[in-house]
């Protein structure tokens, strides 16, 4: 039989042509959206108001790298300033999986429920192999995100210290003038941003486990001699009874401190963020502690010192980012790179002759 006569079981038909699925009208409306981007001067009174959405954009240029922000994110600050410093700042931290984000969730619900303002910053680390972050905190609180007395904004950690302080410290007050009396400071729990938070906030809550090698963890005196108060977490079901125990070995490894100029002696209690029991006397004992230093006058004393100290840290975050950023500066470190490679400069001689001509 002749090819041409064979017949096909399988047809195919002209096909529906779909209808364009992207709007040319919200796309013009998208694109006047992004052109249209708010002032400064309408951005601090929109943050003065109480408003989420102007207190998250004016964040994000705080947080930019771009020199063309960094004029806008100052007039932002200082137009915020003088409504600022007027709430409580707490950090939590913990190593990873001591439960922080249902800690901290359920500790922010707890606020709020007592009439309070809750804003949560998360500092989470940026990787150093492809900067990112993952950044999963509001998927973590799926109620407290959805509370209108709370804000939730998770920040990448930057590559340094002053990427902390600048991040979070102008958050803090952008927070404070928008409104919200109680900022959560939250750290990833392992790294130098401890000691970076610890130096920004009023009070310092330890999260830890039990079954951890307590009698160790307890004597680590770096993270121990920051705690306002160490928090043993997931104290339900089997593990009360570990909770319990751990409660008293980091009771006595409290005592081997000296005592804070603060004059309170840090407490240890138990809780379950999960079955939430406890919370409420988390917050009692951090009553407890503003009390004391508000009375004794050491609230205002550390808040003075934290901001000469991050004066300081600043300067010298903005001295290095302008010493890398230099054209002349740019090319020559990596000519004395090679140099230092090959060993025909020390790596002291190759910094004191980029440091002397960036200083003339």
């Amino acid at each position: 039989m002749d090819s041409s006569h064979k017949k096909s079981a399988l047809k195919e038909n002209d096909g529906i042509e779909q209808p364009e699925i992207i709007s040319a009208a919200s796309v013009e409306q998208i694109q006047k959206f992004r052109r249209a981007q708010p002032s400064a001067e309408e951005l601090i009174t929109n943050i003065l108001k109480g408003d989420k959405t102007a207190l998250s954009r004016a964040i994000t240029l705080v947080e930019s790298t771009s020199e063309k922000h960094l004029e806008k994110a100052n007039n932002i600050i200082k137009g915020c300033l003088p409504l600022a410093n007027n709430s409580v700042r707490i950090g939590i931290t913990g190593v990873p999986g001591v439960g922080k984000s249902t800690f901290i969730e359920a500790f922010g619900k707890f606020l709020t429920s007592i009439g309070k303002k809750v804003a949560v910053l998360a500092v989470d680390p940026s990787s150093s192999i492809s900067h990112g972050s993952i950044l999963g905190d509001k998927t973590r609180m799926e109620e407290l995100v959805k509370d209108e007395n709370a804000y939730i904004r998770p920040s990448a950690s930057g590559e340094s210290l002053g990427g902390v302080a600048r991040k979070t410290r102008e958050s803090i007050i952008l927070c404070e003038a928008c409104g919200f009396d109680t900022i959560l400071i939250e750290t990833v729990g392992v790294g130098q941003s401890e000691t970076a938070v610890h130096s920004m906030v009023d009070f310092f809550l330890l999260l830890n486990l039990a079954g951890a090698g307590d009698e160790l963890q307890g004597i680590k005196r770096g993270i121990m001699e920051m705690a306002d108060l160490i928090v043993i977490n997931k104290a339900d079901g089997d593990n009360v009874k570990r909770a319990r125990l751990a409660k008293t070995e980091y009771n006595r490894a409290l005592h081997l401190f000296p005592m804070k100029n603060s004059g309170w002696s840090p407490k240890v209690t138990t809780c379950s963020a999960l079955q939430n029991e406890g919370i409420a006397d988390v917050w009692e004992t951090i009553t407890e502690y503003f009390n004391l230093t508000k009375e004794n006058h050491f609230f205002e004393q550390k808040r003075s010192e934290q901001n000469q100290y991050w004066l300081i840290e600043t300067i010298n975050e903005q001295l290095k980012q302008k010493f890398y950023n230099h054209p002349e500066i740019k090319k020559l470190l990596e000519e004395n790179k090679k140099a230092v490679q090959n060993h025909e400069i020390s790596p002291f001689a190759a910094a004191q002759l980029l440091l002397k001509l960036y200083a003339k």
